[in-house]
């Protein structure tokens, strides 16, 4: 039987194997989006090539299916949760009020860790993101932040998890947005706090260009 996902484990190669998500060998390669440089009368030094162009998920012929779009950082690997609905697996595809959609792989761009998209049902968002961090374990120093994005406005999460198995503590953080499609939340996951505080520009990268589909 084929199962759609894996279990977590506390040894690093079992979080690095993290969700087993849907084959995208036949899907459409993800579009990039290019920002335009804006005319100067003085030459300008070139941009980036990171910034210059990004891969994107959630849109039309993305890895994920999603009520919201956002950009990837380079080399992190987008695939969509095979079967999340299934009850037989629901402890490690729900937690609390939302169903895991999609995870950002951060493992090609040589770290443990990842982005995961959960999809909640409409509502606000900070309602949806408390459920979502009450629902998780051995949670302290909770802190809650408004902002905004294109999407419209964010609820931001961070919070420390203790892992008894491991016996340490780690930083996790998400953020939550309210669509007329659903509550989206995308949280950052990893190994340890050194590996979560090394993606978090991923992951700030996913809020600031965050929109609504």
């Amino acid at each position: 039987m084929r199962h759609p996902i894996r279990p977590l484990a506390p040894a690093a190669a079992a979080l690095a194997a993290g969700l087993l998500l849907a084959g995208c060998a036949d899907a459409e390669p993800m579009p990039e989006v290019t920002q335009g440089a804006r005319p100067t009368a003085a030459p300008t030094t070139k941009a980036p090539a990171a910034a210059a162009s990004r891969a994107t998920v959630g849109g039309p012929g993305t890895a994920c299916a999603l009520p919201v779009a956002f950009a990837v950082a380079e080399k992190w690997t987008p695939k969509a949760v095979e079967d999340p609905e299934n009850p037989e697996f629901a402890a490690l595809t729900r937690q609390g009020p939302a169903t895991v959609r999609c995870e950002v792989d951060a493992k090609p761009a040589g770290h443990v860790g990842y982005l995961r998209v959960w999809t909640a049902g409409k509502g606000p968002a900070r309602t949806a993101l408390e459920g979502f961090v009450k629902a998780a374990q051995n949670t302290s120093g909770v802190t809650y932040t408004e902002s905004g994005s294109g999407a419209g406005p964010v609820t931001e999460v961070t919070y420390t998890v203790y892992n008894k198995l491991m016996e340490q503590s780690k930083e996790e953080r998400a953020f939550a947005v309210a669509t007329p499609k659903g509550t989206v939340i995308v949280h950052l996951g990893g190994l340890d706090t050194a590996e979560h505080r090394a993606m978090i520009p991923a992951y700030e990268l996913a809020r600031t260009t965050l929109k609504a589909l």
